[in-house]
């Protein structure tokens, strides 16, 4: 079937932007377009990037009305910002065409192209003797350049290696550094919860996770249970960590005398979750109460820091922020040290 007897939307006045999913990392952007009706059959779409001609895949083709995406760029912004996730989408360019059946055929022919360019470029790599190791390859719709996604320790020297595989091609070469979380993004399959690993499904940009998730969690400390396919701590140890955070701020600290029904006794423990605190009572015995069943009457006192001058530290008694403050750095001092960064 050839291009112009595909049947396609009418034009509009106004212009209007699309969301759309492209390159072999699956970046996300607002595209330009003049469309009345967005095609829910066939979501493949030909765009102009900055890097060039693109095929790319439209982001919720149901979730258009009159050619307009039904959340605005600040909704959007909006909804990454309340999931605490980097806001991965970006300005695309424009919207070209859709992908005709050619286009797709054409896609299919690069990638087997693709992969002898990768295994020439391994074959420099080591012949070179070069600390890197090319793990991915994506060569651009249009033809205006090839990029190779590498692994090194640190800094590579690549010059040399670009300009022979250049000569060969004869277009543009990019060599672009990963890490290991977008080696995952790459190659990364089903995770031990049965389902792919998310930062292939959905997640694109991620902010730090460490220990203290994975022990206010009461999550295993087991490296092997508690890694992701990447090797670092998985991802989903953020999704409930604000919950947890929370709901912790509620609990009574340990040592703290309280009150209840059954008489009165010491905090023992607790259950984040069902927010249920472990009391001994002076008797010696040990129950579970809901912490709104429960009257503080005294908490322990914390260990004073040293004061580093008399202006600073002028003031003996702490302010409810400092307490606050105090609190969450004993929280996080088990964690900080072993934060994960993102690569």
């Amino acid at each position: 079937m050839t291009e112009s007897k595909i049947s396609r939307p009418k034009e509009a006045k106004n212009k209007r932007y699309m969301l759309v999913r492209y390159g072999r990392m699956e970046n996300i952007g607002w595209f330009e377009h003049y469309q009345t009706t967005i095609d829910k059959v066939n979501p493949k779409v030909i765009v102009k990037t900055d890097r060039g001609l693109e095929i790319g895949e439209i982001v919720g083709p149901a979730c258009y009305k009159a050619g307009n995406f039904k959340f605005n760029a600040e909704q959007v912004n909006q909804y990454y910002t309340d999931s605490e996730i980097e806001n991965p989408c970006r300005t695309g360019g424009k919207f070209l065409r859709y992908a005709t059946n050619e286009d797709i055929d054409e896609k299919r022919h690069l990638d087997k192209i693709a992969r002898e360019e990768l295994e020439f470029c391994r074959e420099l790599v080591k012949t070179k003797e070069l600390d890197m190791e090319v793990v991915d390859i994506e060569h651009v719709f249009g033809g205006e350049r090839i990029i190779f996604y590498f692994l090194a320790e640190g800094r590579i020297d690549f010059r040399e290696l670009v300009k022979e595989i250049a000569q060969q091609y004869q277009t543009r070469i990019e060599m672009r550094q990963i890490g290991s979380r977008d080696e995952a993004k790459l190659f990364g399959d089903v995770e031990t919860c049965g389902r792919e690993c998310c930062c292939k499904r959905f997640l694109k940009l991620l902010k730090p996770v460490n220990m203290r998730m994975a022990k206010l969690q009461k999550a295993t400390l087991d490296p092997a249970k508690i890694s992701g396919y990447c090797g670092r701590l998985k991802c989903c140890l953020r999704y409930e960590d604000k919950t947890y955070t929370e709901l912790k701020k509620k609990m009574p600290r340990k040592d703290t005398i309280v009150k209840t029904e059954q008489g009165s006794g010491k905090v023992i423990g607790g259950q984040i979750l069902t927010q249920l605190v472990m009391i001994e009572t002076e008797e010696g015995s040990r129950i579970g109460v809901p912490i709104d069943e429960i009257d503080i009457i005294s908490t322990p006192q914390r260990k004073k820091k040293k004061q580093s001058s008399p202006k600073q530290n002028g003031n003996n008694n702490q302010s409810d922020n400092e307490k606050e403050k105090d609190e969450q750095n004993e929280d996080k001092q088990d964690g900080a040290a072993e934060e994960e960064n993102d690569s």
